[in-house]
């Protein structure tokens, strides 16, 4: 069959392309095309547009750049048209995919929802949407699933595939060695995201605390999906930055700084005391505070149901506060040993169910249907 799946932003490239993976298991002569990224591209899908193009944070800069969209709308309608897909597979990103949804719908295309979009969090009336557009709805937080029944929406609950990711994952055995690292001095990574937007906003407080921690190495963990020379901004004495190496990084990390999103969840996962920081311009935080229904920001503490990590949002955000709550995960043994039994909870809570493969195995047998 013929698959368009639209991803906007590295993590939706990820977990895309574990998708294509396992659907290519179930249906070997698939054919993909699309909008997302390298790795989607690695398994074989026609890129229309790399996410790079279209990797936009906050309500404000969303709203200053809706001619870009409406034209990147109209481009992926008529894409989606010529190609005439067996089913439309949107992966979060719900600005952009709830409008694809809609026009696929209207043209009489199954629309599939592959990690649901956020609306849990804000403008919760736009289930009533989702209901009347998305044909199946694959869902990766337990809470979510909770979240449609309550308006009578039946969803499919497939685990999530961050928790398949890091188990699947094989460490490197000579990190250190190969990165130049002094194996001797332990490591704080620094996870500052994968859009130029947020990393101009997080990475220079999070690099600027570096003298109360000078025994301690600062490794930031880069995306090469941004220009290399970009980094070199932020690289000095106790600065590394690393391509690509999120996994390995976490693995070999004392501590963590890390920007709300999929991170924050993989820090926890890997067991590594995190701080999680987030900011954004001063319009689009005071329209996120006024709409947001949740009482965290990140999916540690959500998906926990309490505070579990610490989090410094906007103006809590400064190098008072960095160093404060950065001491804390190093040094308080007792602080540490309260976070890391939040994070037991969050795994006994997520559990491991092959969440890719699952939903190929359920989307081929709808579609067979």
């Amino acid at each position: 069959m013929k698959y368009y799946l639209i991803a906007g932003e590295r993590s939706g490239d990820f977990h895309a392309a574990h998708l294509m993976r396992e659907l290519r298991q179930q249906d070997p002569a698939a054919e993909f095309r699309g909008w997302g990224g390298d790795m989607m591209q690695e398994q074989g899908g026609t890129l229309v547009h790399h996410y790079q193009e279209m990797a936009i944070m906050g309500f404000w800069e969303a709203a200053t750049s809706i001619l870009k969209f409406r034209g990147y709308l109209k481009e992926c309608q008529r894409d989606i048209m010529a190609y005439q897909p067996d089913v439309v597979i949107l992966v979060d990103y719900a600005g952009f995919n709830l409008r694809v949804a809609k026009f696929a719908k209207a043209q009489g295309f199954k629309v599939f929802y592959y990690i649901s979009p956020k609306i849990w969090a804000w403008n919760q009336g736009r289930v009533h949407t989702v209901k009347a557009l998305v044909d199946k709805m694959f869902v990766i937080l337990p809470f979510e699933a909770e979240f449609y029944q309550r308006f009578d929406y039946q969803v499919d609950y497939i685990g999530n595939p961050t928790v398949d990711a890091i188990a699947d994952h094989q460490p490197s055995t000579d990190f250190h060695q190969r990165n130049s690292l002094d194996p001797a001095r332990p490591i704080i990574a620094v996870l500052p995201g994968s859009r130029k937007q947020e990393i101009e906003e997080m990475l220079y407080e999070m690099t600027a605390i570096i003298p109360p921690f000078l025994d301690y190495q600062f490794v930031v963990a880069g995306v090469t999906n941004l220009d290399r020379n970009y980094y070199a901004n932020f690289e000095r004495n106790n600065v590394r930055i690393l391509f690509d190496e999120t996994y390995d990084l976490l693995t070999h990390a004392k501590a963590a700084l890390v920007t709300s999103g999929t991170a924050t969840l993989e820090t926890a996962l890997f067991d590594v005391p995190q701080v999680v920081c987030y900011r954004t311009s001063a319009v689009s935080y005071a329209i996120g505070k006024a709409v947001i229904k949740v009482p965290y920001i990140s999916l540690v503490n959500l998906i926990a149901g309490k505070e579990v990590v610490k989090e410094l949002i906007q103006g809590e955000f400064n190098s008072r506060n960095l160093v404060t709550e950065l001491k804390k995960v190093l040094q308080d043994d007792a602080f540490i040993a309260q976070q890391k039994a939040g994070y037991a909870e969050l795994r006994e809570k997520l559990g491991r169910n092959n969440a890719a493969k699952k939903a190929a195995e359920l989307m081929v047998g709808y579609l067979k249907k």
